[in-house]
């Protein structure tokens, strides 16, 4: 089976026991690897809670990691959210998924807690469970100083150790599984680390066959706008979108109660390029190289990050909106989740927060502080239904909505609704469609033809994060060109429909899995207001409240094409 290192690992806490085992090929076969696969190893278990002995927390590399497939160095890690209840995946790049490829093992599960704080180091073949006092208590960068070197290393901090119910896992550093507080899955298991070596070769099937897959895979990417554009993702990272979204009036502001921040541009990805120097960087075997490093060692934020701690905060000072970023990376805490709690906080009590205040707060939850750390650490929806307020946390599923405001954006309201995960951007993507225009433009105020639209889209998703490649490489190539790579890898036979199967296939297990958690219909909506409200408009775009009966109407046509009418 070439394109698989054919070894995985199992770790239990509990018994301080590593077992290596044939990667399952049939797990393969039908779910590819990455998403897919830790989906389908979780899903036995997908009841215990988040902290439970039993409740597994996967790392799954794909097939096209450590090749020369375009940006196959991502991998996934999969387990049971702290935040929303629902699975979990969250797709992370670095080095860590081709070192682990390198050192021999396709995945990592890990079961059990243990009774004191350890590493899990892995040198190419040798697994070993290791104390770690000299890592407890510490924040990444001091964990950093520590283990790096040699190989890549995950590691929590002091939010991930404090279970910090939306916490992260750092990888090398800055590259977060950021997402639903995975990061408290690995502290509740009094597991700080992982460090992991290899030196090992990936086989592939079809070496010249995959070189012809690359090259047809870099023409494209050379020849598109949005990722190596003059003003594309290469030159400017994510931050980007700040302008476009602005133009359309789709920015989250003060807690979704507008849609346009007059001071945007302070945070542009032009702006920060300029003032920080900022030079590029990426995962292992990529091409595109969408992070920014300023001179001084700046981490650029993302557009999620400068928007939500800028317009969703109210917030024009970007030197607060870098240490905002830098905070959170620290002690290991989702940047999305993190500002939108701090936004529902302010919205409650009638106040926007000053910069020195948003970051104090900001160390109060990492800590975990007594009162106020304590109850937003917990996430928006739960702090704002103490508060007698549920309807202020902008979430779906207990997930924080990123920064596309959906009443700009049609298909982004219908997505945000259905995804397995939660409010979230990155299971079906059409802004590609409605702001990108990519492959094709839609209108983006219409609900026509969204529901297939976002079916499409999230079964491809689905396949892309089982591979595990990265989104953006979607923006200028297809499956078509992955399929080629992936048969090349594998010596598999894979087309277009049969890929997009597969991807089907994840995502109804993911929403079977999600049912046996209570989780129903009822749960795919959108917070009142976007029905009530309308954004903020001009004389040229007008940002009206999303039509409830249209947008109920769409949601219906989906649970037809998906096959839920029934």
């Amino acid at each position: 089976m070439t394109g698989y290192a054919g070894k995985s690992i199992k770790v239990d806490l509990t018994k301080k026991e590593v077992s290596i085992f044939d990667t399952p090929v049939e797990l393969c076969n039908e779910y590819l690897g990455g998403r897919g696969i830790g989906v389908r190893m979780i899903s036995d278990r997908i009841t215990y809670d988040y902290n439970s002995h039993d409740m597994p927390l996967i790392f799954a590399t794909g097939p096209l990691v450590g090749t020369s497939a375009p940006t196959s160095g991502r991998m996934s890690v999969i387990s049971r959210s702290p935040l929303t209840g629902t699975v979990f995946d969250c797709s992370v790049g670095g080095k860590f998924g081709t070192e682990l490829k390198k050192a021999g093992f396709d995945f990592i599960e890990i079961v059990g807690i243990s009774d004191k704080w350890v590493l899990l180091e892995i040198d190419n073949g040798n697994v070993a469970i290791k104390d770690s006092p000299n890592l407890y208590g510490k924040n990444i960068s001091d964990v950093r100083s520590i283990l790096d070197g040699r190989g890549s290393y995950a590691s929590i901090g002091m939010a991930g150790e404090k279970q910090v119910r939306y916490a992260s896992i750092v990888f090398d550093g800055h590259y977060c599984a950021g997402r639903g507080g995975l990061g408290a899955v690995m502290g509740a298991k009094k597991l700080k680390a992982i460090k992991v070596k290899g030196d090992g070769k990936i086989p592939v099937a079809d070496p010249d066959g995959l070189k012809l897959a690359r090259q047809e895979i870099m023409r494209l990417l050379r020849a598109s706008q949005a990722v190596f554009g003059e003003f594309g993702l290469s030159e400017f990272g994510t931050a980007a979108l700040v302008d476009l979204i602005h133009a359309r009036r789709m920015e989250p502001t003060h807690n979704f109660r507008e849609t346009m921040f007059s001071d945007a541009s302070k945070y542009s990805g032009y702006n920060m390029k300029i003032y920080y120097k900022a030079k590029k960087a990426g995962c292992a075997g990529c091409p595109v190289l969408c992070k920014k490093i300023g001179a001084n060692g700046e981490v650029i934020p993302e557009f999620e990050t400068v928007s939500h701690f800028g317009a969703l905060n109210g917030c024009n000072d970007l030197s607060a909106i870098v240490e905002a970023n830098r905070i959170c990376n620290e002690y290991g805490i989702d940047t999305i989740t993190a500002a939108s709690t701090i936004a529902c906080y302010s919205e409650i009590n009638e106040r926007f927060l000053s910069p020195d205040e948003m970051i104090r707060l900001l160390v109060n939850i990492g800590m975990r502080d007594e009162g106020i750390g304590d109850m937003l650490a917990e996430g928006s929806l739960r702090y704002a239904t103490l508060k007698g307020h549920p309807e202020l946390s902008m979430s779906v599923k207990g997930l924080e909505l990123p920064a596309y405001d959906p009443r700009g954006a049609y298909g982004m309201a219908l997505a945000y609704a259905t995804s397995n995960r939660g409010g979230c951007h990155l299971r079906a993507y059409p802004i590609s469609h409605e702001i990108l225009r990519k492959p094709v433009s839609t209108d983006r105020f219409s609900f026509e033809g969204k529901a297939r639209m976002i079916k499409i889209a999230e079964d491809l998703n689905a396949v892309i994060d089982s591979l595990t490649a990265c989104k953006f490489v979607f923006f200028a190539a297809s499956l078509e060109e992955y399929a080629k790579a992936i048969n090349a890898v594998t010596g598999e036979n894979y087309d277009v429909q049969s890929l997009l199967k597969i991807g089907e296939n994840i995502w109804n297990l993911e929403r079977h899995l999600n049912e046996l958690n209570g989780f129903t219909k009822s749960h795919d909506d959108l917070p009142e207001r976007f029905f009530r409200e309308g954004g903020t408009s001009s004389r040229n775009i007008r940002i009206p409240p999303i039509d409830r009966e249209k947008f109920l109407k769409a949601r219906e046509n989906y649970y037809r094409i998906r096959g839920y009418s029934k």
